[in-house]
């Protein structure tokens, strides 16, 4: 019976692991321990033969990750699944592909990724930086268990994610936010920063809940000054960065931030509602100068400005500030000065 029981935790895991664990530890006396024993390493999938650690040394996982008597690993390197789409997203993910490659790997174990299928997703900057680092892909809702790992990592995802789902993660799913919670709650807190002339904003590392995006705990925040004329794109790149290093010093430090997370103020909270084509009419009588500035820098790298000329709908591809219009005689603030070039044969 012994010998049955062995040979089916051989074909679990590392020999070389399970022999240290035979030898060291009173836990194979009888048939039911040493069955309880194989069914929560299969569970776990700690010692799965498809897996990517190395067994070199008989103590590797051990010294590795500590696991207390449930199966949990109470501190880094974590199993990590990765919910995101564009390149916001991909800055995180890049942060945490880097740090499983590390040697000691100090956040990140292993590395899975959610994203959207194929078809729908046009080839979306998180599945070309997948495939082209050879990380496993799992389309969305299709992702199959989650039990072998221990946290997850959303970053501009824009699906929410169901209570069950999040419930088979041992630390809970953290998610990356480019914005001062609760201000700016949504899926285009980057753009209403721009649009609305904020001075400061920041990343904001929390941990989700269902039934409603960006409400909960905080566990840790970080400041940043909008420069001027600062654009959405180069706003977001910046606080990209910044996300992705504050995403890892929260995976080495997780149980730590979580002990001290802290609930979002309820005073204070904004909603960032996602950019449309209806937000790029220029309405010259109502907005001012420094308005339709914002607006072009908010939303002007994804979606042109539009107003009415001569009847026509016309699209405005560049915008110059107030204070560099160049002085033309004859004309008047915020006229549209159209320059008719010919060409002579």
């Amino acid at each position: 019976m012994y010998v049955t029981m062995w040979i089916q935790l051989k074909h679990i895991g590392s020999q070389c692991v399970i022999t240290r664990v035979w030898h060291q530890h009173k836990l194979f006396r009888n048939y039911a321990c040493l069955w309880r024993v194989s069914s929560r390493l299969r569970e776990l999938r700690v010692f799965s033969n498809d897996s990517k650690r190395t067994h070199d040394s008989p103590c590797s996982f051990a010294s590795n990750s500590a696991v207390n008597g449930n199966g949990l690993r109470e501190r880094p390197p974590w199993r990590i699944l990765f919910f995101g789409t564009d390149e916001f997203a991909v800055e995180s993910l890049k942060a945490l592909t880097l740090s499983r490659d590390s040697s000691p790997k100090t956040a990140v174990d292993t590395l899975e990724v959610v994203t959207l299928p194929a078809f729908l997703s046009k080839e979306l900057p998180v599945r070309r930086f997948a495939s082209q680092n050879e990380l496993p892909i799992h389309d969305w809702p299709h992702i199959g268990p989650c039990e072998q790992f221990d946290v997850g990592v959303v970053v501009s995802f824009g699906c929410l994610l169901p209570e069950d789902l999040i419930l088979k993660f041992p630390y809970g799913i953290l998610n990356v936010h480019p914005s001062l919670l609760p201000r700016w709650r949504g899926p285009a807190p980057v753009f209403h920063t721009v649009l609305n002339g904020d001075t400061e904003t920041g990343v904001t590392i929390m941990q989700i809940r269902p039934k409603r995006f960006d409400v909960g705990p905080i566990l840790i925040q970080d400041k940043c000054l909008v420069q001027p004329h600062c654009t959405a794109q180069e706003l977001g790149a910046t606080l990209a960065k910044m996300g992705a290093k504050m995403l890892i010093s929260t995976l080495e430090n997780l149980p730590e931030r979580i002990q001290n997370k802290k609930e979002q103020s309820k005073q204070g909270a904004t909603f960032a509602p996602k950019i449309s084509v209806d937000m790029s009419w220029v309405n010259w009588e109502d907005q001012s100068c420094d308005q339709i500035g914002r607006l072009f820098q908010a939303i002007g790298s994804r979606i042109s400005l539009r107003t009415l000329w001569m009847g026509d709908t016309i699209k405005l591809l560049d915008f110059v500030g107030k204070n560099e219009i160049p002085v033309v005689s004859g004309t008047v603030p915020l006229l549209i000065f159209f320059v008719q070039q010919c060409c002579v044969p």
